[in-house]
């Protein structure tokens, strides 16, 4: 199992911080370093500053946002990221939710899984250097009855084939990602609820397409925390996951509430979203089952983290991506090295 960083969002105050994290994991020999982006920093600046600033680490966007570029755009930044990083690149796409898609970006949230394979189809055909042609429900590409014609990527691209993620969660998501991507990117992963939750999607849609799971990258991303009090290292990510379980979408639309009702917790679901939706955050961040939080983190000892490691690889993980903890940056550090020392002492290096 190969391990990755996720530095998250960027402007927050530890861009210094963050880049040196980058810099270790690079070093540690951690096989991707990921961005992401929502409605503050973009990922694709992040991860070319990244880029220039280490030697070997892949750099990856999770994601880049459907609703916030045409697909045509994205196949350019893709094949111009792959090209300055000397062939490190890896596009992580997701549609968003319908709160930013609608409120920042101005695009309706209505069809999210047609909108995302016509753009896959689309951003590979334009990054295999093809005459760019197509005639979907959402995209018509060149524009009928007007001056448009095809063209072709005059940007070559390191690789012929640039690895392609979806950031998924819902079971038609992932079933269609199994089919058209090259990985997917997971959230709140819990490797006791994999197989119902992510894998068994995963393996249909594979399936459909004629395929196995072989050589597709399972990619789930967890908080790592090292320490000896386990109540207390949860606590620290009790705001964390109430801000997904309760707050992140609509009450009728959040991904991630119905992701912990099919782990077994809806009722608490039911209400961290009721207290986070009536302004009680706190009342939300403590109603979180601190089992949930210790089945979606790594936390603890080496060994600790080492046994969590172990489950994960043998639910099917093939790449286990961190987001290390730590109010100082020589915490994060810590916790990025104990993520190798552990993989090591569980003998998945």
């Amino acid at each position: 199992m190969r391990l990755g960083i996720n530095l998250g969002y960027w402007g927050a105050g530890m861009d210094g911080d963050n880049l040196a994290v980058a810099q270790e994991a690079d070093r540690l020999g951690y096989d991707v370093c990921w961005a992401a982006e929502a409605y503050g920093s973009d990922a694709p600046t992040v991860l070319s500053w990244v880029a220039a600033k280490t030697e070997r680490i892949d750099i990856g966007s999770a994601i880049m946002q459907i609703p916030a570029r045409q697909p045509a755009m994205t196949a350019m930044t893709a094949a111009t990221l792959d090209s300055l990083s000397g062939g490190r690149f890896r596009l992580g796409l997701g549609v968003s939710g319908p709160q930013v898609s609608e409120g920042w970006y101005g695009v309706k949230f209505d069809k999210p899984l047609a909108r995302t394979r016509e753009y896959v189809e689309i951003v590979r055909k334009a990054m295999s250097r093809e005459r760019l042609t197509y005639e979907g429900e959402h995209w018509t590409l060149p524009l009928p009855d007007g001056p448009g014609k095809p063209i072709k990527l005059t940007v070559h691209p390191e690789r012929e084939h640039i690895p392609l993620y979806i950031a998924a969660i819902g079971p038609k998501n992932l079933e269609q990602t199994g089919e058209i991507a090259d990985g997917a990117l997971l959230i709140f992963p819990s490797a006791e609820h994999l197989e119902e939750t992510a894998l068994r999607p995963l393996r249909a849609g594979r399936e459909k397409a004629g395929l196995t799971m072989d050589g597709f990258d399972v990619h789930p991303t967890l908080p790592i925390a090292l320490g000896d009090d386990i109540d207390a290292l949860a606590d620290i990510f009790r705001p964390y996951t109430a801000l997904y379980v309760g707050g992140m979408g609509s009450r009728k639309q959040n991904f991630y509430n119905q992701l912990a009702q099919r782990m077994g917790y809806e009722k608490q679901a039911v209400e961290i979203q009721d207290k986070y939706l009536s302004g009680d955050k706190a009342g939300a961040a403590a109603a979180v089952p601190r089992q949930l939080i210790d089945q979606t983190t790594l936390l603890g000892s080496v060994e600790r983290i080492a046994d969590r490691m172990k489950a994960y690889a043998e639910a099917g993980v093939t790449t286990l991506t961190l987001a290390p903890a730590g109010f100082t940056l020589d915490e994060r550090l810590a916790a990025l090295r104990a993520g190798t020392e552990a993989l090591e002492h569980a003998g998945l290096a």
